[in-house]
């Protein structure tokens, strides 16, 4: 939290002293205002690039943290958690079949088996429980 604070801070302190060089490098005539607005839309479009950066690395650190012991533990078939990562993203059955190259009464076994396992009643309560246990990723 500090270093967040930090850096906001040491950017507010970055862009008022842009901003007071380009008020007196336009007073004394040596600039024009069109150089002056692209130089400060430059230094906001890198500032917002370097900070989208960031946030996309977090999301994706915390995305493929996946726990495999559980899924060894509850006894999931490699085939079945394909299944309940297909059926995460909202595919029906018969697009998964299709996706895995299956008949889609196979696709009907692996949902049942997986929701015996997951103690699941429906398929959205299957990818609750898979959330909840970090077996699939978010």
């Amino acid at each position: 939290m500090k270093k967040t604070i930090f850096i906001f801070g040491a950017l507010v302190i970055a862009l008022l002293t842009l901003f007071q060089l380009s008020k007196y490098s336009f007073v004394s005539g040596n600039t024009s205002i069109e150089f002056v607005l692209a130089g400060i839309a430059i230094i906001f479009f890198v500032i917002g690039a370097i900070i989208n950066k960031k946030v996309l690395y977090k999301n994706k650190n915390v995305a493929n943290e996946i726990n495999q012991e559980k899924i060894e533990a509850l006894g999931l078939s490699k085939r079945e958690y394909e299944v309940l990562c297909e059926i995460a993203s909202g595919l029906s059955n018969k697009e998964i079949a299709e996706k895995l190259f299956v008949s889609e009464s196979t696709i009907k076994s692996h949902v049942s088996n997986i929701l015996v396992k997951l103690d699941a009643k429906r398929r959205t309560q299957a990818i609750k429980i898979a959330k909840q246990l970090q077996i699939i990723p978010f």
